[in-house]
């Protein structure tokens, strides 16, 4: 593995195994777990369960990002999760993430303790994200997306022409190579035979010289592929398909079962040479 480190703002956070980053929905509509986790005291008991379970990474995100979503205005973003996330800078050690694409957002939870920015639009949406982001020194993950999939693209040179962009936006804000990760965005503007292409193909990804992050935690195109139409039942898929993306070099993995995961990525890591 060629990426070793990733800075987050004072932090040095190793890349020399695979990590995980735990989900945790601060929302009453995500589509893997939504209301369970919306009150602020779930949201942190949840954290800090993740965080014992072994999540080397915690991600929160105060907005849907499920098909069909209600928009939520960043205030009530900002209420949801910056709360939370006060709290947890007080009570972990472990990095804290936060998932969204909206700037008053972000600076919001930065000013609160978070570390690393995980922009879904890849800072292509609110042109002043990228900048909040190079002031406080944070890391970033800069997903790849799309309004609507499209059968007939080449999707790996589609997520490549859109996070090359991303990147020159990160860099032209000062933002350091170094604290820049890159997401395919599984599951965001791609059909259901796209998704499993990107994973398998990661190699081309990982050309642009930038640690990746993979995400495909009970997924629909699991859910498709198993029969499994409901998302808590889709763990054995999810598993087979993260497995996959580290063997294929993937260096974050965000998923919603931590403790699942981080065996079958101990295994997978020692299988690939990359521990020993």
């Amino acid at each position: 593995m060629s990426h070793r480190i990733l800075r987050a703002r004072d932090r040095i956070i190793s890349l020399d195994r695979t990590l995980v980053m735990g989900v945790v929905n601060v929302t009453p509509d995500s589509f893997s777990d939504g209301g369970r986790y919306a009150s602020h005291d779930a949201a942190e008991a949840r954290a800090l369960a993740l965080a014992a379970e072994g999540a080397d990474i915690l991600d929160l995100g105060g907005e849907s990002s499920r098909p069909g979503h209600m928009p939520v205005a960043a205030e009530e973003e900002i209420a949801r999760v910056v709360p939370v996330i006060g709290r947890l800078a007080e009570r972990t050690h472990v990095p804290l993430s936060i998932d969204s694409w909206k700037a008053s957002v972000a600076e919001a939870a930065l000013a609160a303790g978070a570390d690393i920015v995980n922009d879904i639009w890849g800072f292509q949406r609110d042109p002043d994200i990228a900048r909040v982001t190079a002031d406080q020194k944070a890391a970033c993950v800069l997903m790849h997306n799309r309004l609507a999939a499209d059968a007939g693209i080449d999707i790996m040179e589609d997520i490549i022409g859109f996070l090359s962009r991303s990147v020159e936006i990160a860099l032209k804000a000062g933002v350091a190579e170094d604290r820049i990760v890159l997401d395919p965005g599984i599951g965001f503007g791609k059909t259901m035979d796209q998704n499993p292409v990107v994973i398998t193909r990661l190699d081309r990804l990982m050309a642009l010289g930038y640690p990746v992050l993979v995400g495909a935690s009970r997924k629909r195109f699991i859910g498709h592929l198993t029969g499994r139409n409901d998302p808590d039942d889709r763990l054995a898929g999810t598993l087979s398909a993260h497995v996959a993306a580290a063997l294929s070099g993937a260096h974050i993995i965000r998923a919603h079962d931590v403790a699942a995961h981080r065996d079958a990525l101990t295994v997978a890591d020692v299988i690939s040479m990359r521990t020993t």
